[in-house]
C-alpha cells in the first residue's frame, strides 16, 4: 500500500470521528430518546426543567420525558394516554430521563405529559 492510500484512509478516518463527534454534540438529547423510542419525532414539548420527545410508527406513540439539567437523581414522569384508553406511565427518581412509555394508538389522539422536578407540560390532545 503506497503511503498515499494510507494518508487517504487515515483522512477518511478522521472525517468519521469528527463527524460522529460534531453528532454527539450537536443533539445529546435527541439521540439519546432516539436510543429508546423506535420511529420518527413528531413533536418536541419543552418546558422549564426538560422537554417531552414524542415519537410515531406504525400505530404506536413513545414519549420520553428528558432533564435539561441531568445529573443528581430528581422526581420525573412521563405518561402518555391514546383517547378512550388508560395512560401508560413512568415515574420515579432518576437522573436523566423518564420513560420510554408507548400506547398503540392507532388513529385516535394522544395525550402527552412530562414532568421534571417543579416543571412540567400537558399536550392536551395531539397527533389527531
Amino acid at each position: 500500500m503506497g503511503s498515499g492510500a494510507i494518508r487517504r484512509r487515515l483522512a477518511l478516518g478522521l472525517a468519521v470521528l469528527t463527524a460522529s463527534g460534531l453528532l454527539a454534540v450537536a443533539a445529546p438529547a435527541d439521540a439519546h430518546a432516539a436510543a429508546h423510542c423506535p420511529g420518527r419525532k413528531v413533536r418536541t414539548l419543552p418546558f422549564s426543567t426538560g422537554s417531552v420527545v414524542v415519537y410515531k410508527r406504525g400505530g404506536y406513540v413513545c414519549a420520553v420525558t428528558l432533564a435539561a439539567k441531568p445529573g443528581a437523581k430528581r422526581k420525573m414522569s412521563v405518561s402518555v394516554r391514546a383517547r378512550g384508553g388508560r395512560p401508560v406511565v413512568d415515574e420515579g427518581r432518576y437522573r436523566h430521563h423518564a420513560g420510554p412509555v408507548t400506547v398503540h394508538a392507532g388513529r385516535r389522539c394522544v395525550w402527552v405529559k412530562g414532568r421534571v422536578g417543579g416543571g412540567s407540560v400537558s399536550s392536551g390532545w395531539i397527533l389527531c
